[in-house]
């Protein structure tokens, strides 16, 4: 179950909502991130400088580690920023950073680089994302790639795996299906590992359910496999396309949002889809 704390924001009052489970004690979350890594107590104490013996007393909920700790913890453990904020409010501390809208004018400068990216890219697509996979913005490449998908899909909060995946989407142009899907699941399900949020859940569900439609039937149809990524293979007015993708994150944010958005851009990976692409309209 997930609750919305409002936790008091660092030397502000109230006010910096922070996303969590229905707290559990912070030794559970900590042993947790710690089995997650694969690390044991005397390698995590190696790392942190806190002693094996102060760490089991953590974990076991003898002991109450400091603000200081849970922070040189959470660093060593890699635990992103948002879960950063639930083992501090779990340990009864106040959340260290801000959670701001993408909208919100405090990010702008973020968001004029994203828009540089997006632009430079164009006419190649790029979209960015949440951490839910929901599309907060794309460039006019991508917008040319999802002609014909239904306005409903891209409308709102629209979600780049429904948008592919969904009867109405890319679904019935897409040349690998399946192969589309898992790569899908695999992304939703490793969110689900960090969050155990109801709504990758609910995505994951989603995402499953839906089935390959059109002539292809969810099969390439003899294509060698890629020897750079998973392609994006999708049938077009243009030809044929086929694509690979990289995605560009922020380094050392400072804000919850930040630290989550992803920038995806598509590459061709053969030179009929680079010229397909090179062909502005």
């Amino acid at each position: 179950m997930t609750s919305e704390v409002m936790a008091p924001g660092p030397g502000r009052g109230y006010g910096c909502a922070v996303t969590v489970q229905t707290l559990p004690a912070f030794g559970a979350l900590l042993r947790q991130w710690r089995e997650r890594r694969r690390l044991s107590q005397f390698e995590l104490s190696v790392q942190t400088g806190v002693s094996a013996r102060h760490l089991s007393r953590v974990e076991t909920g003898r002991a109450e580690p400091s603000r200081r700790m849970v922070l040189r913890l959470a660093e060593a453990l890699g635990v992103p920023l948002r879960e950063r904020n639930a083992l501090l409010v779990a340990a009864r501390f106040a959340p260290e950073w801000d959670e701001t809208d993408y909208w919100d004018d405090r990010l702008a400068v973020a968001r004029q680089a994203v828009g540089m990216i997006l632009e430079h890219h164009d006419p190649l697509p790029a979209v960015v994302v949440d951490r839910f996979g929901n599309l907060l913005d794309f460039n006019g490449g991508a917008a040319r790639l999802m002609e014909g998908v239904d306005p409903a899909l891209l409308s709102g909060r629209a979600n780049l795996a429904r948008a592919a995946l969904h009867p109405g989407g890319l679904a019935p142009r897409l040349l690998n299906f399946r192969e589309v899907q898992q790569y899908f699941l695999d992304r939703l399900r490793e969110q689900f590992a960090v969050d155990e949020h109801p709504a990758v859940a609910a995505l994951v569900e989603e995402v499953r359910s839906y089935q390959p439609v059109g002539e292809e039937d969810g099969r390439w149809d003899g294509a060698a496999p890629s020897p750079i990524a998973l392609p994006l293979r999708v049938r077009t007015p243009r030809g044929d396309l086929s694509m690979f993708t990289t995605i560009a994150t922020f380094g050392a944010p400072r804000d919850v949002t930040v630290s989550e958005l992803a920038v995806e851009l598509f590459f061709p990976l053969d030179d009929a889809t680079r010229e397909a692409f090179a062909e502005r309209p």
